[in-house]
């Protein structure tokens, strides 16, 4: 990876001392998303929480389809 490539992942240095339990039930705000951003999903997809959002079925089959695709490149 290129210096300065940034990730969807959370660095070690980010993931250390979270609590990932309490985490999961956070509001989707905690993952950055700006209050409108979170009002927003919350409106178009009912989803409130980090553990929400995760299982939300059009997020499951978006990442499925990438799978899909990644795989048949």
């Amino acid at each position: 990876m290129a210096d300065g490539a940034q990730t969807d992942q959370p660095s070690d240095d980010e993931a250390e001392g979270t609590d990932f339990d309490a985490l999961v039930d956070a509001p989707v705000a905690a993952l950055g998303l700006s209050s409108s951003d979170a009002e927003a999903l919350e409106q178009a997809l009912g989803v409130k929480t980090v553990r929400d959002l995760a299982e939300n079925r059009y997020v499951r089959w978006a990442q499925a389809i990438l799978h899909l695709a990644e795989g048949n490149t």
